[in-house]
């Protein structure tokens, strides 16, 4: 076989594979490492091309071997035309898993194209709070028709999940469930799992209720297949179980599976009695989607924008923030403006001062960004652990110090003047100060006031850095003036 081929595949002559008998086969190895864009382009229009030209049986072999998540992606391209074609090719449970991936607006976009019938005979294949989901987004006619055509049992869960709200635990949880008997033998607890198992969500955990249907513990499906038929459900059960009522918000309900460890958490009323219980792929959404906000208001940005939208829209989520920016902007200037003439007698101050501001901007985001994440984890609050202010307040003396040591020789040496550098000094210190304090306490604050502790601190933090810090480096230099000039 060809060394050059053999090498370049990460083989050397002595290690030739015994595995791959065809020369050929090496090179469409290489070929499928080193493909570029333009094949890969290649690639998905073919799986566009297969989705909607395809034999029936290739078709089906494609559906069957990709995820469903892959598919709905490439559906987000197609018109509406085409995803009646594709619609019309597939069939109803095959479709009803690939309708559950798509995002929302692909979603209604779907659904409003389709008849009642078939729109019925997809929510058949999926679950329930996942028709909530669709169907709270329906037009009001509509979703009243769809809820008249379900089942009875069917209609009252959905009608139960969509009483919530979409960021609380009750608009995450999902009604397929397996809830049995404390009084339950193994043996008849096996039975009825084998019966309802393949209509849930959740099969490895089994929650256990007592008579008035309230929630008492939960039993792992492994403890109860080693069991001796006889044993009592609630012989095996843990009733030492973590729960959330539906009012609890989304991000709380993260923390919890996150603390917890937990796959599947139940959700109940006050009374205990169990409503539904919230899956991990929900938690995971919800995390990615929390981060996703949290990166997002730190800017000033919407969470609801995204690239694709129109620029009426960028506008509208855009313009108010930076509007406030607009105020906090004149906010500075007018600091600036009462310096005005020691600014005029000492020009080099209008070059410096920038640094003292940015340099506390960036100390700033490093205790806020710290804070965020300790409130995201629950580990922090104001009204217990203001005093924690103390440890940004240090580190900013300590690190205003030495930045502050490097930036004021260099200052001292470029413009001939020791004492211009021990202002830089100064003004670095106490800037590093005040950039610990709001750093820790921005976000906090608005959390107190129950408002997204992410929401545009960085904004509020910047305009504390930039004011204060230009109003501590020019009173310094007023007060130095007569060695300045």
């Amino acid at each position: 076989m060809d060394e050059k081929i053999l090498n370049e595949v990460g083989f050397t002559p002595s290690e030739e594979p015994d595995f791959i008998e065809e020369e050929d086969e090496i090179i469409e190895l290489i070929d499928a490492i080193t493909a570029d864009d333009d094949e890969l382009e290649e690639a998905d229009v073919s799986l566009k091309d297969m989705l909607l030209n395809s034999s029936e049986e290739e078709l089906y072999e494609v559906i069957e071997s990709a995820y469903a998540i892959d598919i709905a992606i490439a559906l987000e391209d197609f018109e509406d035309e085409e995803l009646l074609a594709f619609f019309g090719r597939t069939d109803h449970e095959h479709m009803a898993r690939i309708l559950e991936q798509m995002d929302e607006d692909l979603q209604q976009r779907f659904v409003e194209l389709l008849d009642y019938p078939d729109i019925m005979g997809m929510f058949k294949y999926m679950s329930n709070d996942d028709i909530a989901d669709i169907i709270g987004e329906m037009p009001v006619n509509r979703r009243k028709t769809i809820m008249r055509m379900l089942k009875n049992k069917v209609s009252v869960d959905i009608a139960s999940l969509l009483l919530y709200e979409d960021d609380t635990a009750g608009g995450l949880m999902t009604t397929e469930y397996i809830a049995l008997s404390g009084n339950m033998t193994i043996e008849k607890a096996l039975s009825k799992i084998k019966e309802i198992g393949p209509k849930t969500e959740v099969i490895d955990t089994i929650f256990v209720l007592n008579g008035k249907k309230e929630l008492i513990g939960v039993a792992d499906l492994r403890d109860i297949l080693v069991e001796d038929n006889d044993t009592i459900l609630s012989e095996i059960m843990d009733d030492n179980v973590i729960s959330v009522t539906p009012d609890i918000d989304q991000e709380e309900v993260s923390h919890i599976a996150s603390k917890y460890d937990l796959t599947a958490i139940p959700v109940v009323n006050r009374k205990g009695a169990l409503l539904g219980i919230i899956t991990v792929d929900d938690i995971i959404d919800v995390l990615f989607e929390e981060q996703t906000e949290d990166i997002l208001k730190m800017g000033g940005a919407s969470a609801e924008e995204n690239i694709d939208s129109t620029v009426t829209e960028s506008v509208k989520f855009r313009l108010p923030w930076l509007m406030v920016n607009l105020c906090t902007a004149f906010l500075a200037s007018f600091t600036l403006s009462l310096f005005e003439d020691t600014i005029s007698q000492v020009v080099a101050l209008s070059s410096i001062m920038t640094i003292i501001a940015n340099m506390g901007g960036n100390a700033g985001n490093q205790t806020m960004s710290i804070v965020l994440r300790s409130i995201t984890l629950g580990e922090i609050n104001l009204k217990d652990d203001w005093q924690k202010v103390l440890k940004p307040v240090a580190a900013g003396i300590i690190n205003g110090a030495i930045i502050g040591s490097v930036a004021g020789l260099i200052t001292a040496f470029r413009y001939g003047n020791i004492y211009l550098g021990v202002i830089v000094v100064l003004a670095m210190v106490m800037n590093n100060i005040v950039a610990g304090i709001f750093g820790f306490f921005v976000p906090l604050v608005l959390k107190a006031l129950k408002v997204d502790p992410a929401l545009a601190s960085s904004i509020f933090l910047t305009t504390a850095t930039d004011v204060l810090g230009f109003f501590v480096f020019l009173s310094l230099a007023n007060m130095f003036m007569p060695l300045l000039v």
